[in-house]
């Protein structure tokens, strides 16, 4: 049997991870799970990197997960991570404070949605094909979708494709709120990596303190983000990066943020 595992690729700041398993229509099994947990730690780790892309290799972004493989690990906790690893769901242990933006096309199915409901920015061909499949299998999102899918896209609008897991195409899924954009088959991953450049050239302290406040008001709510502002601003009006961005408006040139 074809064992999962994610690539990985360093261009200038950002890191290109890659779901690799082309055989079975890179389903998650354990170790491709694994994997790409430890490529998020690793970004998660490095300072230089700015930015993350994931991506699939071969035709469709995921069939979702390898229940074959991983009913008997489930119970095993295979979705428990490490406190110093990067739960790629969102859903428990360490969370990442740095961007990812994720590319999708062919067939993206339960944990796939689920994963990219958890980046910041997704990229759709328009030959996608989404489902969020449970119901259908005698088991329940478990992602991520029953608490970001209903916040993505309202109760009414999400409730038809979870509670019947019927699949659904780009079109729908941009309506629904799930993706960013909608590009041509073929042009995602591009798309994807033109904006990740583009967020790279941003402060890196200013993005991650940006999504830290975002994240608060959609987990704790408005009346905490806002308590907590000052908490992430304060330091960044000190920050090198903020003098930095004061000279380039001055002389009318891009700025070069160091991270500092």
């Amino acid at each position: 049997m074809s064992l999962g595992k994610v690539s990985r690729e360093i261009m200038d700041q950002i890191m290109l991870i890659g779901l690799d398993r082309v055989e079975k229509r890179n389903a998650f099994d354990s170790h491709m799970i694994h994997d790409l947990s430890q490529a998020l730690t690793e970004y998660e780790n490095q300072p230089e990197l700015r930015c993350a892309v994931i991506f699939a290799h071969g035709e469709h972004f995921t069939a979702g997960l390898d229940l074959v493989e991983l009913q008997s690990k489930i119970s095993q906790g295979i979705f428990n991570f490490e406190a110093d690893q990067i739960n790629p769901w969102g859903t428990g242990g360490r969370h990442r404070t740095k961007p990812v933006v994720v590319a999708v096309q062919g067939i993206c199915y339960t944990a796939g949605v689920e994963l990219m409901l958890n980046a910041d920015v997704v990229i759709a061909s328009e030959n996608t094909i989404f489902g969020q499949l449970e119901v259908q299998r005698g088991i329940m999102p478990f992602g991520g979708a029953t608490v970001r899918f209903v916040q993505a896209a309202g109760w009414q609008k999400a409730m038809p494709y979870l509670l019947t897991g019927k699949t659904f195409n780009s079109k729908t899924a941009y309506e629904l709120n799930l993706l960013s954009e909608v590009v041509e088959s073929g042009q995602q991953l591009e798309r994807a990596l033109e904006i990740a450049q583009e967020i790279c050239s941003a402060a890196p302290l200013a993005v991650q303190a940006l999504l830290a406040s975002a994240t608060d008001a959609v987990v704790e709510g408005q009346t905490v983000a806002f308590e907590k502002m000052n908490n992430y601003l304060m330091p960044l009006f000190v920050s090198e990066d903020a003098q930095e961005g004061v000279r380039a408006m001055l002389e009318k040139r891009s700025p070069q943020f160091k991270g500092r």
